[in-house]
């Protein structure tokens, strides 16, 4: 694929239709959010949209492309986590009293949901890209769940 003007314009589209989703969707779940999130969440979306544009991507089984877009997610969550919250001490996030933490910025608890948003995320991406910028119709976030479980 030949990177243009017009697939950055799409990706940038998305960027921040995937970040403002993911700003509704932790303000739902932690009852508020913060702006940094915006660009924290369209950075995930954005790369796992991405790889998922690429065909061996697209070929892995929907867990192990639940694996990659947690690694995916981590490594961006915690390296912003190390900006925002350590050293410019934004308080955004502190999972210090959760099991299985890494400088408070990371924990196996959500690296789990992680895991499983995957699926959303990927059915998302798909979705715009096919609803927006008249791409391939998507198979389904349905059939992504059911791959996941079956190991398809």
């Amino acid at each position: 694929m030949i990177y243009n003007s017009s697939n950055f314009k799409k990706d940038i589209i998305l960027f921040f239709i995937m970040g403002a989703l993911y700003m509704v969707l932790e303000g739902l779940w932690r009852g508020w959010t913060n702006i940094s999130m915006l660009v924290v969440g369209g950075l995930c979306s954005f790369l796992i949209g991405r790889l998922n544009e690429r065909q061996g991507f697209c070929n892995c089984k929907m867990w192990q492309q639940c694996a990659i877009g947690t690694a995916i997610v981590l490594a961006i969550e915690f390296t912003s986590g190390v900006i925002l919250n350590v050293w410019l001490k934004l308080n955004i996030w502190d999972y210090s009293n959760t099991w299985g933490n890494l400088y408070g910025q990371i924990c196996i608890p959500y690296a789990v949901i992680w895991f499983f948003l995957v699926p959303l995320g990927v059915y998302g991406d798909d979705y715009l890209r096919y609803k927006i910028f008249g791409q391939k119709k998507p198979v389904g976030l349905l059939k992504n769940y059911k791959d996941l479980f079956t190991c398809e």
